[in-house]
């Protein structure tokens, strides 16, 4: 059933999108993941348009795909020859884009718009399972080199005057990515970690008692958190998240638990 109460304006949601295109290949290790975004989906008033921050694209600004029908980028490698025969033939929105661009030049924060760039797996992927008929416009922003969590928190609150149309905004990345720890089998004391900075993150995001600027500068600090760099030993996955937090501002309404790769992971919706 649509979340009716929110039917007029727009959402934003962060994901863990799981590994490469293991969510659409039948992997076991994601049937939890799939389900959610299969669900979540189902929980929103259908958007006019998409926009996907992607922890796959990092530019020197941010950059906008400003193209009408953009491509698919298949930026992974070593799986099965299906994974890249995967369509998703979704329309991009040049309008859009350029409102985007011209939300963040109001305030100070110079961006770019590419209409050669294409949709990355960071979008492709989870939106084929939470929208497969692919009739919805969307747009991809990139992260901004150095990746510095107050840059994308200003990124988001730039954006926020989109909340009043009916926009989806997804933070397409992955709240646990230690590479190393998924090809590794965990011990009780890496659980005890992976558990540690999820039970910070959730805290940090949907806690109503804390103020927003105590959220924001607990997300901008984020590396004080607990086991913080074991779970991210570099932050793109983690980022797409402050740019949603900074569109809506506010506590999360919903989190959503999951184990991926078996590690746990969580989403957020504002």
């Amino acid at each position: 059933m649509n979340d009716q109460s929110n039917a007029a304006k727009g959402s934003v949601l962060y994901i863990s999108h799981g590994g490469g295109p293991l969510p659409l290949l039948g992997e076991p290790s994601h049937q939890e993941l799939v389900a959610f975004l299969k669900n979540v989906s189902g929980t929103l008033h259908t958007p006019s348009a998409i926009i996907v921050v992607s922890a796959h694209w990092e530019a020197e600004k941010p950059t906008i795909t400003s193209g009408s029908a953009p491509s698919l980028i298949y930026d992974y490698s070593g799986f099965p020859e299906q994974a890249y025969q995967i369509k998703y033939p979704a329309p991009g929105n040049p309008l859009l884009a350029k409102k985007i661009s011209d939300l963040l030049a109001n305030q100070g924060i110079d961006a770019e718009l590419s209409d050669q760039r294409g949709f990355d797996h960071g979008l492709f992927i989870p939106l084929k399972i939470m929208y497969p008929d692919a009739s919805i416009p969307c747009v991809q922003l990139s992260l901004v080199k150095g990746l510095k969590p107050a840059d994308h928190i200003r990124i988001g609150k730039a954006l926020a005057a989109l909340m009043d149309e009916r926009v989806l905004i997804i933070g397409s990345g992955f709240s646990f990515h230690n590479m190393k720890a998924f090809f590794t089998p965990p011990t009780n004391e890496t659980q005890a970690m992976n558990e540690s900075f999820e039970k910070w993150l959730m805290d940090t995001c949907a806690t109503e008692t804390l103020s927003e600027n105590e959220r924001e500068q607990r997300l901008t600090d984020w590396e004080s958190a607990p086991n913080a760099r074991y779970c991210h030993p570099r932050e793109e996955h983690l980022l797409p998240l402050h740019v949603c937090y900074g569109v809506a501002s506010k506590a999360a309404r919903k989190v959503y638990t999951f184990e991926i790769l078996g590690r746990k992971a969580s989403g957020y919706l504002w």
